[in-house]
């Protein structure tokens, strides 16, 4: 009689969001789970707390490349010349 070991997951099982941490890949089973952002899973404060700062960087980055556009268009349509009148061609 050969045994048989059952855990609990199909052959075929897919990965779940919860499975592994968002930053280092450390297993999530039978542990804490720290969540980020509504369901970014992380294994520690501080793999979440390593997220939280890429997410502040990218965030400043993007604001700050805004602001530079915002003002080039704002400086740029100052110094633009319209001329209006009319052009006959024969």
């Amino acid at each position: 009689m050969s045994a048989y070991y059952y855990s609990g997951c199909p052959d075929n099982y897919e990965a779940h969001y919860l499975d592994s941490c968002s930053v280092c890949g450390k297993s999530l089973h039978n542990s804490d789970i720290f969540m980020y952002r509504g369901n970014t899973p992380f294994c520690s404060k501080e793999c979440r707390q390593e997220q939280m700062e890429v997410d502040e960087a990218r965030e400043k980055k993007l604001k700050s490349g805004r602001s530079i556009r915002q003002s080039d268009s704002k400086s740029s349509a100052t110094n633009k010349t319209v001329r209006t009148g009319v052009v006959t061609v024969s």
